[in-house]
């Protein structure tokens, strides 16, 4: 699947976001091995620290589907901001080291992995 693509479903997830807080809506689309797409988005509370992050929305959603091989990811945000360190390490835990198209619409992007931004992952 072209990075293009997987981005545009990034962004259709990136309008389901609950983000009243920080105003910062977070979108990913979760490519799995046999080529279906899981969306993650954030989600924010009240009692902040028990926000979810898109990158962990879409993998812990995959991984109750049944999900556990894939082969990229895609992560929206309004200005290409790079996944937290948390999700770095659940993204190493689970994803591996997928290629991550992280941007902010489908022509402005950058190609990644997780090797890349999580060298020693714990």
């Amino acid at each position: 699947m072209k990075p293009e693509k997987l981005i545009q479903s990034a962004l259709k997830a990136q309008n389901k976001s609950v983000s009243p807080f920080s105003k910062y809506p977070v979108g990913v689309a979760l490519l799995t091995e046999n080529g279906d797409i899981i969306h993650g988005c954030n989600i924010e509370s009240k009692a902040y620290p028990t926000t979810l992050c898109a990158e962990r929305v879409a993998i812990f959603s995959a991984i109750a589907q049944g999900y556990n091989k894939f082969k990229a990811m895609a992560i929206v945000t309004k200005d290409g901001g790079m996944p937290c360190g948390a999700c770095r390490q659940i993204i190493s835990e689970f994803a591996g080291n997928i290629p991550l198209y992280v941007g902010n619409s489908q022509t402005n992007y950058k190609t990644t992995t997780i090797d890349e931004l999580l060298p020693y992952p714990f």
